[in-house]
């Protein structure tokens, strides 16, 4: 992986620009998640429907419906295990994660999400993890969009960052429930991706 300078974007939030360059082999990769689970589109506890796709690949995957938000081993759509996280994704978290100041990290679980043109993600916290010594990675790929930093509070006006394919940003420590979100995604073409963006959000869940 290239070696780019660690941009703080908040306390403890730093943004890997480039880091996850070329992306070919981590799309390649997401083709064969979604083979095994396919892309849906997720029911929230209070009835919405999300407008960003995901998917799973690790030992845990995460999954929301009526019953809340939680960690399952398998597929609630097939009933079989998710698809074994791929050697490249695991990688990538770890080194990405030590280059941001938090080594020694193994995640055993990998949100991948699929935007289209419209979809967003509402300002939120990743709160499911039994540890929350794990930082977060999420790495981006595909068209380019507003990272949105919110912080220890839901409202208020976040921190704006553009992120492009193979920007990573993570974020740990005291920064580790901080609320983020993700602007509505805007048309335009990727030559790698076409009209989509792919996030890929790498947790210890367990």
């Amino acid at each position: 992986m290239n070696q780019p300078a660690a941009i703080a974007i908040a306390r403890e939030v730093t943004l890997l620009r480039g880091f996850a360059a070329p992306t070919g082999p981590l799309i390649d990769a997401i083709a064969l998640v979604a083979a095994r689970a396919p892309f849906r589109r997720l029911r929230t506890p209070g009835g919405g429907t999300m407008s960003v796709a995901m998917t799973n690949c690790g030992p845990w995957g995460w999954h929301s419906d009526a019953r809340g938000y939680r960690y399952v081993g398998r597929d609630p759509l097939t009933g079989d295990p998710w698809y074994p996280m791929p050697e490249p994704f695991f990688r990538l978290a770890g080194q990405a994660a030590a280059r941001a100041g938090f080594p020694g990290f193994e995640p055993d679980a990998c949100l991948v999400n699929r935007y289209e043109p419209g979809a967003s993600l509402g300002a939120h916290r990743d709160h499911d993890e039994l540890d929350m010594r794990f930082p977060i990675v999420s790495v981006s790929i595909g068209l380019p969009a507003l990272f949105l930093w919110y912080g220890e509070r839901r409202g208020g006006t976040p921190i704006a960052t553009l992120v492009e394919d193979g920007d990573v940003v993570v974020w740990g420590g005291s920064a580790r429930a901080g609320y983020h979100g993700v602007r509505k995604l805007q048309a335009g073409e990727h030559p790698a991706t076409g009209a989509l963006r792919y996030n890929l959000t790498f947790r210890r869940a367990k």
